[in-house]
């Protein structure tokens, strides 16, 4: 540090401490607005939803209105959208992000997304072996690390599909 900036702190009267009150927290909203999004379309664009569920690095997290603000990475696995109490989406994604904002509106921008309903278990088991025994018989580390990613991805399919 220079001289003239010790100087210049030791020359400088301190401030008077001064009281600030907290701003007055903004209404609570019950409702959840959600944008759901992936390259090519929107699937849900600020909808409001009662609850969402999903998969992040974090841990399995349910989020509804005026959660905390936050800033997620999603695993593979289901995002649950419990739109009313009669009506759940079910959709698997690959990989993402989930930003909670504090005016209770959720972002999730995902890699890829498909409706569970559009699924087969019986496919999804296939191409799992198929995927296994690609990791198995890998001639390079990047085949191997290439059918493995692959691997784990139909291996939370698998989970999605048989809760």
């Amino acid at each position: 540090m220079n001289v003239l900036a010790r100087s210049a702190r030791a020359a400088i009267k301190p401030a008077r401490l001064a009281r600030f009150y907290a701003s007055e927290a903004p209404a609570s909203t019950e409702a959840l607005r959600l944008t759901f999004v992936v390259p090519h379309k929107a699937i849900y664009k600020g909808t409001t939803v009662q609850q969402v569920n999903l998969a992040a690095t974090s841990g399995d997290m349910g989020i509804l209105a005026n959660h905390v603000p936050s800033i997620e990475q999603l695993n593979p696995g289901v995002v649950e959208i419990i739109e009313s109490a009669e009506i759940t989406k079910k959709f698997f994604v690959s990989g993402g992000f989930a930003t909670i904002n504090p005016d209770s509106s959720l972002n999730i921008n995902a890699v890829e997304a498909v409706s569970l309903d559009e699924l087969s278990l019986e496919r999804v088991q296939t191409a799992l072996a198929e995927a296994q025994r690609n990791a198995a018989n890998a001639a390079s580390e990047k085949e191997k690390a290439i059918a493995k990613i692959e691997a784990d991805v139909y291996e939370a399919l698998q989970t999605a599909l048989t809760k």
